[in-house]
């Protein structure tokens, strides 16, 4: 077996997965899978900014569990990669020197342990939509597969869409035969001899965290930035008291900054008002303004949707919180609209009783849920017809959904552009033809013998 290591640097926290494949194959599609991975204790490696050493050692838990994960013998020959995200591209806006400070410390970490390491760095917004994209349709094998004589085969059904909700961005990617009237939009690949025009986008400051800063700034500014101010998406009976600073320290909300200082403590108490709350979400988007012939939101261009899509992340919590702890199934977007409006509804000790472990991030479920409703249906435009086609879930198989694994099948070129040889499929098919005769020739000596043996035996007689 083979070894591979991608540290997934996001908003929120780091996770570190570590895949495995056969040594002689490759090539093969279907074949790599995740043999473990580890949850970084603490906050992404962006909220290391002042004090970025600390941002190479947060890592080192997860390094030392690989150190056994993997076999020792194969240390050396396993690519270690990390890949930084929309926390990361947000720092580096803001601070482009502390940026590089962390990115820096996290891979002098890295460069101390014995594996192969390839390099730390920021992705586009774009290379991580394609790269989830990549790893939701390489496990579900809609590139190639073989087939059970060898022989590679094209699958006939099409490829997924893809769709990821992250701390700090929202990404959609899917292939599409419409023109791609931005060329920014626009990614051609070529996997096994197969050519694909796909569509991708990533809107920074639409994750789940920075879509709730953006929210209590709103919030705010409403009620001219009072020492008490009113939450429509938080439970009645929920409060809180935070400082400003925590509110006004990402580019996504400082230019709603005021002029008040940052150490002042705001307390926001919830109202629970769904209707409310749908308003200011909805006026995070802007609807309006397209200079192509279809836009999402934003200004930017988006071809329809059309096919099947894998949601996942964010996504994904979010429609099983409210099929597992609320009790209601998502089938349709009226489903999530009105569990959307029910968890707005349902008053926080009520909340507490039916998700007593989720305490930290249950205030959030009533504007997340409403924000997916309105990302989906009025951004993405998916309806009755389409909505229905979205699977949300967090693995294939045993494997988690991510950008990770396409990220490493490019860099370590595992997924050729050409269709593989079909020199050891022919192998292969030798072998199986071989075994094939044996078995046949085997089962007719059998039965002729028997044949012999009852007429011998009738002869006698």
């Amino acid at each position: 077996l083979q070894y591979g290591i991608v540290l997934d640097a996001g908003s929120s926290h780091t996770a570190m997965f570590i895949y495995k494949w056969p040594a002689d194959k490759e090539n093969d599609t279907g074949v790599v899978s995740e043999h473990g991975m580890c949850d970084v204790e603490g906050p992404g490696i962006s909220s290391y900014s002042s004090n970025p050493l600390a941002a190479g050692t947060s890592l080192e838990h997860c390094l030392n569990q690989a150190l056994r994960d993997v076999p020792k013998a194969k240390h050396a020959s396993t690519p270690l990669y990390l890949g930084a995200t929309a926390g990361m591209r947000l720092l580096n806006i803001a601070d482009p020197q502390a940026s590089d400070a962390v990115l820096g410390a996290a891979a002098a970490t890295l460069k101390t342990y014995p594996f192969d390491f390839r390099g730390a760095k920021i992705l586009s917004g774009e290379e991580e939509g394609v790269f989830g994209w990549v790893t939701a349709n390489y496990l579900l094998e809609n590139f190639i597969k073989r087939g059970w004589l060898g022989e590679w085969i094209q699958p006939q059904k099409k490829t997924l869409g893809a769709m990821d909700f992250g701390g700090a961005s929202t990404q959609i990617t899917f292939e599409t035969m419409d023109t791609i009237e931005n060329p920014r939009n626009e990614v051609m690949l070529k996997l096994y001899g197969q050519a694909y025009k796909v569509y991708t986008h990533s809107f920074l400051c639409y994750g789940r965290d920075q879509v709730l800063k953006r929210l209590l700034s709103k919030f705010l500014q409403a009620e001219s930035y009072q020492e008490t101010v009113s939450h429509p998406c938080w439970p009645m009976g929920y409060n809180k008291s935070l400082l400003m600073s925590s509110i006004y320290d990402s580019p996504c909300t400082e230019k709603e900054r005021p002029s008040l200082s940052l150490n002042t403590t705001v307390t926001l108490v919830g109202t629970g008002n769904g209707n409310l709350c749908a308003l200011h979400v909805s006026k995070l988007f802007d609807f309006t303004n397209c200079s192509f012939s279809h836009c999402s939101f934003d200004g930017v261009f988006q071809p329809k949707v059309s096919g099947n899509f894998i949601a996942f992340s964010a996504f994904f919590y979010t429609v099983d919180f409210i099929q597992t702890v609320m009790g209601r199934p998502v089938h349709l977007p009226s489903d999530l609209k009105d569990a959307a409006e029910t968890i707005c509804a349902t008053s926080w000790s009520k909340l507490l009783l039916k998700a007593p472990k989720l305490e930290k991030r249950l205030p959030d479920y009533c504007a997340v849920s409403t924000f997916v409703y309105l990302l989906t249906t009025k951004g993405y435009s998916f309806n009755n017809h389409s909505f229905p086609n979205i699977a949300f879930q967090k693995k294939a198989g045993e494997t988690s959904i991510g950008w990770a694994l396409g990220y490493m099948l490019n860099l370590t070129n595992m997924i050729p552009a050409e269709k593989p040889s079909s020199h050891k499929s022919m192998l292969y098919n030798y072998w199986v033809i071989l075994i094939l005769l044996f078995v046949v020739t085997t089962l007719t000596s059998l039965v002729t013998a028997i044949c012999l043996l009852r007429h011998s035996k009738s002869s006698i007689i």
